[in-house]
């Protein structure tokens, strides 16, 4: 009986799916080398690929981290959008952005230390793809606090933008120890400090009655002044 030669043709992957996979080797190698210790080559051999394959579809090993991050912050923003629904209450919910930022640092510090100290000190970061995926995950801050507002839980006039970046601009100074190897980053009590500072203020719990109480007294003051004044007619001038 003849046998048939079988001819084993080599699977091709499709574009899309080979740039996820580069995309996501190269996320795992930046974080775990960072930036400037990651040639390209490395990434290739845990790809099992030829660097050309790479550069195939990267301009550059700089093209190739700017899409990296782009892609990690597109994950962070599904994530907050899968989970925010579930949680219930602004302050909960404010905590939670707060609390998965400051997740995602301890989790991937090279990264954010690469992102805060030199992505965006580039000339062009404002008009990078990365600056605008940024924006739609800062949002998520920017809603829950104006859903605080609409509830009546936070006033009316609060300056949302200032608080937003009050809020990263402290993780990120907070953090910056942690990211550079020196000391642990406590998630848990940070995340607790910043929402009591947000939603309690600065002023002590006495401090804060006492002028709930000396406003009270000066509005006696003057509804008992009112009593005592004699009612005006229609002929007097005001």
């Amino acid at each position: 009986m003849a046998q048939t030669a079988v001819r084993v043709r080599a699977v091709r992957r499709a574009p899309a799916e080979r740039i996820a996979e580069i995309l996501a080797t190269a996320f795992e190698v930046f974080s775990e080398r960072g930036y400037d210790n990651t040639p390209v080559s490395v990434i290739a051999e845990r790809l099992g690929v030829v660097e050309g394959t790479i550069y195939k579809y990267f301009e550059s090993k700089r093209d190739l981290l700017m899409k990296v991050l782009v892609n990690w912050n597109r994950g962070m923003v599904e994530d907050y959008a899968q989970h925010l629904p579930g949680i219930k209450g602004t302050r909960q919910r404010l905590r939670y952005v707060i609390w998965r930022h400051l997740q995602v640092i301890r989790e991937r510090p090279l990264l954010c230390r690469l992102m805060f100290s030199e992505v965006r000190a580039e000339y062009d970061h404002f008009q990078s793809a990365f600056y605008e995926q940024n924006r739609i995950y800062t949002k998520f801050l920017i809603s829950v606090l104006e859903e605080g507002v609409a509830s009546g839980e936070f006033r009316n006039d609060l300056p949302l933008g200032l608080v937003r970046d009050m809020v990263f601009g402290c993780i990120e100074r907070h953090s910056w120890n942690y990211l550079w190897g020196r000391g642990g980053l406590d998630v848990e009590t940070i995340a607790d400090q910043i929402i009591a500072i947000i939603c309690d203020g600065i002023l002590t719990p006495n401090r804060t009655a006492a002028v709930r109480g000396e406003s009270d007294r000066l509005a006696g003051l003057v509804d008992r002044l009112e009593r005592l004044l004699p009612p005006r007619t229609g002929r007097e001038k005001p």
